[in-house]
């Protein structure tokens, strides 16, 4: 008898320990991020990493935690479709992958209102832009917002 009861207190202080690791998880997955990937010509490449970190500065302004933005190098994998394939990138374009880092979606959706009415914007991004030099163009893009899956942190990365 004493043993079923010793069993039962185990059960139910395991259950207790997984309820609190899954709240203690729930917590800790409680940032959102927008992602993107968009093709950028090689040619002007330069000039888009200048914009993109003053554009990074002023996203951070308005709420971002953090901002990231990559250049693709090794972006095939048989099998599957590729970066290149999905935003009908050319041979002089590369591939850049980014993404923003918010305490919530609803952070990231008061940022975003912020950011779009920030006049730095329209004068940073009117040159990328410009119809007779396309350094940008959103309807390439892929974008979305996301919330978090697994969590995972290691103090390796930097």
């Amino acid at each position: 008898m004493q043993v079923c009861i010793i069993k039962n207190i185990r059960s139910k202080i395991n259950d207790l320990a997984n309820t609190s690791n899954e709240i203690k998880t729930k917590e800790n997955m409680s940032n959102y991020i927008d992602g993107f990937v968009l093709p950028v010509p090689r040619i002007h490449l330069n000039e888009y990493k200048r914009v993109a970190e003053m554009v990074a500065t002023i996203w951070k302004e308005h709420g971002a935690l953090a901002y990231f933005e990559y250049v693709g190098e090794d972006l095939k994998l048989e099998g599957t479709r590729s970066f290149p394939e999905l935003v009908d990138a050319k041979e002089d374009e590369a591939i850049v992958f980014g993404w923003v880092v918010f305490d919530s979606r609803e952070g990231r959706d008061l940022a975003n209102e912020r950011v779009a009415a920030d006049p730095r914007m329209t004068d940073l991004i009117a040159p990328l832009t410009d119809l007779s030099r396309m350094v940008f163009d959103a309807k390439r893009m892929v974008y979305g917002g996301f919330q978090p899956l697994i969590p995972s942190n290691s103090s390796k990365v930097k």
